[in-house]
């Protein structure tokens, strides 16, 4: 990896959808890759959140992946990609594809461990690789940020008493490799959305016995494509968050889960069947409100997501209810910083959309 430059304009934090959304207005906005902005990624290679996702998960049992804008100029979509394919592989394929066309030069893998200010700029001080020391750090002056880090690498886990005392496998989401991990194990799936669903759907005759833990009733969407007005729906609620600086609301529960024909033949066949939320874990199982009890030797948490802004926090911009205040994507405590891909941008259905006017506000900071 060539050595990151000391000094531009804008850094980009994230080569996912919405990093690369706002890195390809920029461009358009007359920005220069590589010199008045700088894209950073911490993953080993192109797709970000994607390419760690299990190999079972295909484009057609994924939430849908949007085409990231100016991609049909390569001639690619995902609407038209295969939907057999591992999704992971495809989207990697894809965004390698697009970085390349558009000429980005992402540096990577480079995680940013903190960014702090030094007078009127901001410093970036970012982990890259070194083999002689693998703490080696680097750092970057800018005069702006765009963060879009995402959401991978900090799953939300809820407290439920006891959780600490069970002596079985506990991972989340992103913990998921395949279902051979859980082969003959009692297993319970906790989440209404629909990688909860997915765990279901591939453990099926892999595991003992399956158990599905929902905190609130899974609301299924007789249509396979999500409704419009459901999107619009839960992108409302999700600005009014991020505004408001409040704990961003999950997307599923504005949109519901789409019924595709695997999802409804798993309903018809009875593994679909959510249980209200367990009260305690025990060392061996959980205890369900009704007050029976079910043994378990594995725990899966697709509860999902939290925004990873843990590098930013030096700059002091969460508020006294612990949320980040955030219109249009620009954090109100601080007009240097511009968070994309949170709130309303988190999901599909508004990152790529949210990529222009990020860029178009952080020309107009340049001035």
């Amino acid at each position: 990896m060539p050595q990151l430059p000391t000094q531009t304009q804008v850094v980009v934090i994230g080569a996912g959808q919405a990093g690369l959304s706002v890195a390809y207005f920029l461009k358009r906005f007359q920005l220069e890759p590589g010199v008045d902005f700088v894209v950073l990624d911490r993953g080993p290679g192109t797709g970000g959140a994607w390419q760690h996702r299990w190999s079972a998960l295909t484009l057609g049992s994924a939430h849908r992946v949007a085409d990231l804008p100016g991609m049909s100029e390569l001639g690619l979509s995902f609407e038209t990609a295969d939907h057999h394919r591992p999704a992971k592989e495809v989207v990697a394929d894809y965004y390698r594809q697009y970085e390349e066309h558009y000429g980005f030069h992402v540096f990577r893998p480079v995680e940013v461990m903190s960014v702090f200010n030094r007078g009127a700029d901001l410093v970036v001080n970012a982990r890259v690789p070194d083999e002689h020391d693998p703490d080696y750090r680097e750092e970057i002056v800018t005069r702006l940020l765009v963060n879009a880090s995402g959401t991978w690498r900090t799953p939300f886990v809820p407290y439920v008493p006891g959780i600490r005392e069970f002596e079985g496998t506990q991972i989340a989401t992103n913990g998921y490799v395949s279902a051979e991990q859980f082969r003959d194990q009692s297993v319970v799936v906790v989440g209404g959305g629909t990688s909860a669903i997915g765990f279901l759907l591939e453990l099926e005759g892999v595991a003992a016995e399956l158990n599905w833990a929902t905190r609130r009733p899974v609301v299924f969407s007789e249509d396979e494509k999500l409704s419009m007005e459901g999107g619009v729906r839960a992108v409302a609620e999700q600005d009014a968050a991020a505004r408001a600086g409040r704990p961003l609301p999950s997307i599923v529960h504005g949109t519901g889960v789409a019924k595709t024909r695997r999802i409804a033949a798993g309903i018809e066949r009875g593994l679909l069947v959510e249980r209200p939320m367990f009260t305690r874990v025990e060392h061996n199982g959980v205890c369900w409100p009704d007050g029976s009890f079910t043994h378990a030797d594995a725990i899966i948490w697709a509860t999902g997501f939290r925004p990873e802004l843990r590098h930013l926090a030096p700059l002091r911009l969460h508020n006294i209810g612990g949320g980040v205040t955030v219109e249009n994507g620009a954090v109100v405590a601080d007009p240097r910083i511009f968070l994309a891909g949170y709130g309303p941008q988190a999901s599909t259905i508004g990152a790529s959309r949210a990529g222009r006017a990020v860029a178009r506000q952080v020309v107009a900071a340049l001035g």
